[in-house]
């Protein structure tokens, strides 16, 4: 259930309280809380199948929650929240520009800022390329660009640096800086523990559907004991961290 609200500055513009979501029988997220900050980057970490897709399409209004809340406490603006899947995918047909062009006519944006959005994420020499004839990593970055039309005060990013080279890679982090340094929440999940010890603000774990750890990274590195990001997930993961998870089987 989603809702919004009169807002503060000194409130989160996103709000999850007791979330919980099933898929059938299977218990996917179980009592997450999660406050999400203006002006800040969310860094979501979790073994495959901890539930970190899912909690992300329940921030962002594609996927109603079995129970709890998601409180949107934003400027009502064309778009309140932008989001890249974990696999985009455009049209095919049309080129990088068009499709740009077209997501930014949907909420009222001129072609020139679509423009804009491609070379903020490195990728204007692209612009003329028909979508379908883009790597696996250019779609990504085409839709990151789409993520950021209309200047939404939330984006939510899944696998943004997924399929990317290590250079790429590093420039979306940067990216995502940006966008939390001019004022915007940005929340993303991702498998590059170095990166997300570099960029993000607040760093949350999610185990087997729950939070295991959250807080701002040298905080819990410091109440963990250990000296990186990476020491702060194997410290907060039962289990074995190279076992793939299966929600509602028990090994």
């Amino acid at each position: 259930m989603s809702e919004h609200r009169h807002h503060s500055s000194s409130e989160p513009i996103l709000h999850a309280q007791a979330l919980e979501h099933d898929y059938g029988s299977i218990s996917v997220l179980e009592n997450v809380t999660l406050p999400i900050s203006r002006g800040a980057v969310t860094g979501l970490i979790g073994p495959n199948g901890s539930g970190k897709t899912t909690l992300l399409r329940v921030l962002a209004g594609l996927l109603e929650p079995t129970a709890g809340t998601v409180t949107y406490n934003g400027e009502e603006t064309a778009r309140r929240i932008g989001y890249l899947p974990q696999q985009p995918a455009f049209r095919p047909g049309f080129t990088v520009a068009e499709t740009l062009s077209f997501y930014a006519a949907l909420v009222g944006e001129d072609k020139s800022t679509a423009m804009d959005r491609l070379e903020q994420v490195g990728l204007s020499d692209a612009r003329r390329r028909p979508v379908e004839a883009l790597s696996g990593g250019m779609t990504r970055l085409v839709g990151i660009a789409q993520a950021t039309i209309g200047d939404p005060p939330v984006i939510v990013l899944d696998e943004p640096a997924s399929g990317l080279d290590p250079g790429m890679s590093s420039h979306v982090f940067d990216v995502a800086t940006e966008l939390a340094g001019a004022g915007t929440a940005v929340i993303l999940s991702s498998h590059d523990l170095e990166l997300v010890d570099q960029h993000a603000d607040e760093v949350v774990v999610l185990d087997d559907g729950s939070i295991a750890t959250r807080g701002r990274p040298a905080a819990i590195r410091q109440s963990l004991g250990v000296d990186t990001v990476r020491g702060v997930y194997e410290a907060s993961i039962s289990g074995e961290t190279t076992t793939v998870r299966v929600q509602g089987v028990s090994s």
